[in-house]
């Protein structure tokens, strides 16, 4: 029997801000979780991004909201753009009961968010970090809080938010339901629960396969160094109208849309060192069609919700296969085509098997478009422009230049195409690189997965970030002893940097990992080996990174000690 939002007897404002939303139908995670939020008691949710959990506890909070002084429900959630999202989302959900929600997070000054929790706040959405200066402040009164909801537990955990969110329950009253997230379940997140969870019932929503019927899904087997010519001969060749292209870091972003527009394709970046202002324009830009290509990461991209996307480009394939759908679902919307490009490297093509194993569906292999092909479409461009231009028969200007230079003893051919190549001047900006044609059969692919996988270098090439500067090389180490403490990374592309904690500090590699990836904004998978001695430790960063790693030194902070 098909379950429907008005058999959870909400409350009429919200429903009717549902109705109006065109929710009608709850999703797996909303039908399980809701009812048992709603009877008051602890819930562990398991669920993908992307099924619907907002709804499924904000719809709860706002059911059982009730005008105070301070705030009675407390969203944790580990990015300022998943905040956003969050408090833009119950904001919609409680248009009609005056609800103030609030989303504070870091990287934005303290004025504006103390000002509006000192006017009255009724939720509060934010990032741990920002919450707790605020309580050290006594800026933020959690003594009222009925629920907390920790959204993506096991993100928090990977930046190293763990401890920041346990100072945080320990200033909630004891009395409060509490709600986790989490598309994983790890032992700490497990430990995390047992410790502050009363009971908690649990909702998992098996990880499901994805079909995108609408979504044509294609790859181009190139080598590293050639991605930025093989993704502009696609973009001449393709009719984009608005593309979105995934790179993994935001420094990978700044790279990639420089690089672009450099080469005659303008593009802008969506990263998360921009304000929300900033982002704000930037998406407005984009959805107004002033500029057709936007370089985004997938922390900065979460949250976007624009149609009419005709392409989504994955530079770089994701790590995790659920991202890859989270990614290409951003076209095909609507009853519409869409297409998802992917660029992959030969040492990627396990990963894409992983991919196409999840989706139930075959990539197709494509070839390069080739220079004659580039040059093809262009030309019938060139043509197709004339002739609206003939059959519009408004030239009557161009007809008296023309008439004059005949009259000076010039052939009307020679006129026409001097005045072609004067049209198609700008070609020259978009020069065609040459990309080396790469040919490895599956079976090749396969063998050297094995054989990569077994010495680790499989493990380096994910880990590394490409630079459009430069690609690392992923030469083995020399078979020299390793020394302790060395200052130079064994490992080719790296560079190590030493932190002055270690194992008399209770330091572990998942601290040090968190810590470094969230304040310099870098995934982790970024980081290379870990080493930790008694009073310091050693961390492997690809050599693209160190100056966005070493800008954060003074920053980190590792169990709220630098």
């Amino acid at each position: 029997m098909t379950v429907e939002f008005s058999h959870f007897n909400l409350h009429p404002a919200l429903m009717q801000a549902l109705t109006e939303l065109g929710y009608t139908t709850p999703t797996p995670i909303q039908s399980g979780m809701i009812p048992l939020m709603l009877s008051g008691v602890d819930v562990i949710g398991q669920a993908q991004t992307g099924t619907g959990k907002t709804a499924a506890f904000a719809l709860p909070i706002l059911h059982n909201y009730r005008p105070r002084e301070t705030p009675q429900a407390l969203v944790l959630a580990p990015t300022r753009e998943l905040a956003l999202q969050v408090a833009e989302a119950m904001q919609g959900y409680g248009r009609h009961l005056g609800v103030r929600v609030l989303a504070v997070y870091g990287g934005q000054g303290f004025g504006q968010q103390i000002r509006q929790l000192r006017q009255g706040v009724d939720i509060v959405v934010g990032t741990p970090g920002r919450l707790l200066d605020l309580l050290d402040r006594k800026i933020l009164d959690f003594s009222a809080i009925k629920t907390v909801v920790l959204d993506e537990a096991d993100e928090m955990l990977k930046m190293g938010f763990i401890d920041d969110v346990e100072a945080i329950l320990a200033k909630t009253p004891s009395t409060r339901q509490t709600a986790l997230f989490s598309a994983t379940v790890p032992t700490p997140i497990r430990r995390l629960a047992d410790k502050y969870m009363r009971a908690p019932q649990s909702v998992t929503i098996q990880r499901g396969q994805v079909t995108a019927v609408a979504i044509e899904q294609r790859y181009y087997l190139v080598r590293q160094s050639d991605k930025i010519a093989a993704l502009t001969r696609i973009l001449e060749h393709e009719d984009v109208k608005r593309a979105l292209i995934f790179a993994r870091t935001r420094i990978g972003t700044a790279e990639l849309a420089n690089a672009l527009t450099q080469r005659g394709f303008p593009a802008e970046i969506l990263s998360g060192d921009l304000t929300q202002e900033a982002r704000e324009r930037v998406l407005d830009r984009f959805r107004n069609n002033q500029v057709q290509l936007l370089v985004a990461t997938d922390v900065a991209a979460r949250g976007l919700d624009i149609d009419d996307i005709s392409h989504v480009f994955n530079y770089e394939l994701p790590s995790e296969v659920e991202v890859y759908v989270h990614r290409i679902g951003r076209t095909g919307r609507a009853s519409k085509t869409g297409i998802a490009i992917s660029l992959i490297t030969p040492a990627e093509h396990a990963h894409l098997r992983r991919i196409e194993a999840f989706t139930r569906q075959k990539f197709l292999r494509a070839a390069l478009p080739s220079t004659e092909d580039i040059m093809k479409r262009r030309n019938a461009q060139l043509m197709e422009q004339v002739i609206v231009w003939l059959k519009r028969g408004r030239i009557n200007r161009e007809r008296a230049i023309v008439e004059e230079l005949v009259a000076q003893g010039h052939e009307p051919l020679e006129i026409a195409a001097a005045a072609l190549k004067l049209a198609r001047g700008d070609e020259k900006q978009r020069t065609i690189a040459p990309v080396a044609e790469v040919e490895e059969t599956k079976e090749a692919a396969d063998k050297r997965f094995t054989r990569e996988s077994r010495r680790g270098s499989y493990r380096t090439e994910r880990r590394g970030v490409p630079s459009l500067a430069r690609s690392f090389s992923r030469t083995s180490p020399k078979s020299a002893p390793r020394q302790r403490g060395g200052k130079d990374s064994h490992e080719t592309g790296m560079v190590r940097l030493t932190l002055n904690v270690g194992t008399t500090h209770g330091i572990r590699p998942s601290d040090l990992v968190g810590t470094i990836a969230y304040h310099a904004d870098i995934p982790g998978n970024a980081i290379g080996k870990i080493q930790i001695e008694n009073q310091k430790s050693f961390v492997d960063v690809p050599e693209v990174l160190v100056p966005q790693v070493m800008k954060q030194a003074g920053k980190y902070k590792i169990r709220r000690q630098p």
